[in-house]
């Protein structure tokens, strides 16, 4: 089995979007519009403040991660990463993969720490993943996102130095 981290390309964006439609339209982890087009969810991912990233097993994309300055000016040594794995390779160390990668990369381009703003508090998976990593939880957003299922749960600010 053979697997690379690559940075994306504009030929990528249909697998990118393969990856996140399902993600967006169940919302249970990012704060996107679950109706989102796929030309918006692309812009979002693939924009100009972000370095997008693609993970490929045996040469079929399976994962997907951006890389941006949390901040601008005076904030934009800290990094911030948005992540999403197909459903189809969950459980198979994809995100830690891509978490590991974005990691080395962050420090590459002088990145002195990652945040990240605002995660699902149910998002139990994510979290025990960015802990098992160093991160930790700086702040909690009481009832700060509307799961569609749960209702309001709280979101968490997470952060690491690097």
């Amino acid at each position: 089995m053979t697997t690379i981290v690559r940075k994306a390309t504009t030929g990528d964006a249909s697998a990118i979007w393969s990856i996140l439609k399902p993600v967006f339209r169940a919302g249970e982890t990012y704060s996107i519009a679950r109706d989102i087009e796929e030309a918006d969810a692309i812009a979002y991912w693939c924009g100009p403040s972000h370095e997008t990233f693609v993970t490929e097993v045996n040469a079929d994309i399976l994962g997907t991660y951006y890389l941006r300055a949390n901040q601008g000016g005076g904030g934009d040594h800290v990094a911030n990463c948005g992540y999403v794995t197909s459903a189809q390779a969950q459980g198979q160390g994809i995100a830690r993969l891509m978490l590991e990668h974005s990691l080395v990369q962050a420090k590459e381009r002088g990145f002195l720490a990652m945040q990240f703003n605002f995660v699902v508090s149910t998002n139990e998976r994510a979290i025990r993943t960015w802990e098992a990593y160093g991160f930790g939880k700086l702040g909690r957003i009481p009832d700060g996102f509307r799961h569609p299922t749960l209702g309001y749960v709280d979101a968490f600010v997470m952060y690491k130095q690097l």
